[in-house]
């Protein structure tokens, strides 16, 4: 008579095997995942954009290609203050813009805005 239980057996046993294989590989890695999750990891330098290319890649959309206006208001001629522009692109408007939607380049892309004719 065959033995059917052979195989269930067999694959009980690669995966009792994998699995103590696989918490060895995380507790070699246990320090290296809570240093990530402090901050401490390695670090990744990120390269500034100029405003022109942070407008394209996240404003376009809305204000048009011409900076004409579309979904959101004509941003040329604008007379807000830098600073005004700032708070409306990290906190954003009542009327629909996100905030928060350009993190660490506000101060120059506020300042690019007021330059547009």
């Amino acid at each position: 008579m065959k033995n059917t239980a052979m195989p269930y057996l067999y694959i009980f046993a690669f995966g009792i095997v994998a699995i103590f294989f696989m918490s060895f590989i995380g507790l070699n890695n246990m320090e290296e995942i809570s240093a990530e999750k402090e901050g401490g990891g390695e670090a990744t330098e990120e390269v500034a954009a100029s405003p022109e290319e942070i407008y394209n890649k996240s404003c376009i959309a809305c204000h048009g290609d011409q900076y004409q206006g579309g979904v959101g208001p004509a941003l040329t001629g604008l007379t807000k203050s830098p600073e005004e522009l700032k708070a409306i692109l990290v906190d954003g408007t009542p009327n629909g813009m996100p905030g928060g939607l350009i993190p660490g380049q506000e101060d120059a892309v506020a300042e690019w805005l007021t330059t547009l004719k």
